[in-house]
């Protein structure tokens, strides 16, 4: 379900995301589909000698971009500054306009069940590069493209950190 947002760019990738399907059996016949919807910032900085360096988070086991739930009230870019400002202390950040990226999954809750999580990113850069983590997290890095793409774990990060890069002219392989 697209949010009714102020945000929503016509012509960019927001409402193109991925979208997975449980497998029959065990994970159909479990119950309702709860939905869960989060909305996260690629964020970079432009260092004089190395270029764009984006941000990554370790949650712990992963590496990610900061995001984090929709409350209820928010639309999606004001959820997304919020979790960027909560998880990293980063305040400046700059929307580079014309980007949105939705991407979705599933994952199973002990308690909860089956969950269809919908997440949108938006792009931004800040002139910060000093960080200060909020408990959700464990350490951070400022890293050039190669090396982000190969840190991320999971293969809808890794998908919408290459729709970022694509437009932002500098598509990854």
């Amino acid at each position: 379900m697209k949010p009714a947002s102020a945000y929503d760019v016509p012509g960019s990738a927001y409402n193109r995301g991925m979208a997975s399907r449980p497998r029959a059996g065990k994970a159909a016949a479990s119950g309702p589909i709860r939905q869960e919807r989060s909305a996260g910032v690629i964020l970079f900085h432009q260092h004089p000698d190395r270029g764009r360096l984006f941000l990554l988070l370790d949650y712990g086991r992963y590496w990610d971009f900061p995001k984090g739930h929709v409350e209820k009230g928010e639309d999606d870019l004001v959820a997304a500054w919020r979790e960027l400002r909560e998880e990293t202390g980063i305040s400046d950040a700059r929307l580079v306009p014309g980007f949105a990226h939705q991407i979705a999954y599933f994952f199973r809750r002990p308690r909860k069940g089956l969950v269809r999580k919908t997440v949108v990113f938006f792009l931004a850069s800040t002139g910060t590069r000093r960080v200060t983590l909020s408990s959700e997290h464990v350490g951070h890095q400022w890293l050039a493209a190669p090396d982000a793409i190969r840190a991320l774990k999971y293969p809808t990060a890794r998908q919408v950190f290459r729709a970022a890069m694509t437009f932002l002219g500098e598509p990854l392989a």
